[in-house]
């Protein structure tokens, strides 16, 4: 029996998923696996519930027995219990967490993270982190940063790896978007009420201009041709913004919602000017070839795979120099806690199989 200790931060929508999966799942892995995973620490970003491991009713337990907390408590109280197999889990979105990676590492955590701002900041701190976990004979996986459940940053790396020249990677990287644009370009439906149902879906982040600004696209464009040795930085992502000035980040998530509505007029105007047989797709492109990082919003026939997205699901294709005039192509559920949160049990399943 192989027993993994883990310590999640982050309890949102993913955090808190993921903690319900491994509870489902716990007797299965122990019987076929023989793995045990424990969960001593669940924290959220001033919070920590400290357990011998935590049991189904986590959530109460935590509202009655959590207390504030450093990053330097949690890394002392998996000592004091010798800990093996630690393991860190990332399931926030914060940018301030990502400090604390380092520290983690040199005191034995692995990590596994949903958060992508690790893989976009600074070239040098990407290059500065993996040469830390190298020191430290430490793994991270971040899988979910870029497709959710889907295999993309795995992909990506075989690829690569084997010597296949990556020429370009092109898709709809956002499940929200996809769903967005594939009602928009088949229903008579305003654009505002599109969006207020996706949020409603829990398919958009809490402010919808997240998706809406490509910035979400652009990390993950970002990550992807790092995965291929791109040195490059975020700000060098060309980005097509679908929100318009008078909506942008100078104006409250409230005031957007209420004039959400100033969103219609220009995506209607996109929808008239489409030639027969074409949808519009919001889509990343990345060019190796040119250097090229690119978020934008285009014309695509009906026939191809873009064109025929369905629901939240998300595509990409790989172009190879074996994959040329016919790409590779992954595609799924782009988008939802469940399919994060089972994509970061991936993670840490594989992760699992290297611990003893």
């Amino acid at each position: 029996m192989t027993t993994i200790n883990l310590a999640i931060f982050g309890i949102g929508n993913v955090g808190s998923t993921l903690i319900n999966q491994i509870q489902k799942l716990k007797h299965k892995l122990k019987h076929e696996q023989q793995l045990d995973i424990q969960i001593p620490v669940i924290a959220n970003s001033t919070l920590a519930f400290f357990a011998d491991n935590t049991g189904e009713n986590w959530q109460v337990d935590f509202e009655k027995f959590s207390v504030p907390y450093k990053i330097i408590d949690i890394i002392k109280y998996f000592k004091s219990v010798n800990a093996k197999n630690t393991i860190a889990i990332d399931a926030t979105a914060s940018t301030e967490f990502v400090d604390n990676y380092v520290p983690l590492i040199e005191n034995g955590f692995h990590i596994v993270s949903a958060n992508k701002v690790a893989n976009t900041l600074s070239h040098q701190f990407y290059i500065n982190l993996r040469k830390v976990l190298k020191k430290n004979d430490k793994k991270f996986l971040y899988e979910t940063n870029v497709g959710a459940g889907l295999p993309i940053i795995e992909t990506t790396k075989n690829l690569h790896q084997s010597g296949e020249n990556i020429t370009k990677i092109r898709g709809v990287f956002s499940g929200s978007l996809s769903y967005i644009f594939n009602r928009y370009s088949e229903e008579d439906i305003p654009f505002n009420e599109i969006l207020s149902k996706a949020s409603e879906k829990g398919l958009t982040e809490p402010d919808p201009r997240d998706d809406l600004s490509g910035k979400d696209v652009a990390r993950k464009l970002l990550i992807l041709a790092r995965e291929l040795g791109v040195k490059t930085e975020l700000n060098q992502v060309k980005i097509e913004s679908l929100v318009p000035k008078q909506l942008n980040g100078q104006t409250s998530l409230k005031q957007f919602k209420a004039r959400s509505y100033e969103l219609n007029s220009i995506f209607e105007n996109n929808k008239k000017t489409q030639k027969p047989k074409t949808v519009l797709r919001y889509v990343g492109e990345l060019d190796t070839v040119n250097n090229l990082l690119e978020v934008k919003l285009i014309s695509e026939s009906k026939a191809s795979a873009l064109g025929q997205l369905k629901g939240a699901d998300t595509l990409f294709e790989f172009y190879t120099d074996a994959y040329n005039t016919q790409p590779m192509i992954i595609q799924g559920a782009g988008a939802g806690k469940a399919v994060t949160a089972r994509g970061v049990l991936s993670d840490i399943l594989k992760l699992s199989t290297q611990l003893y």
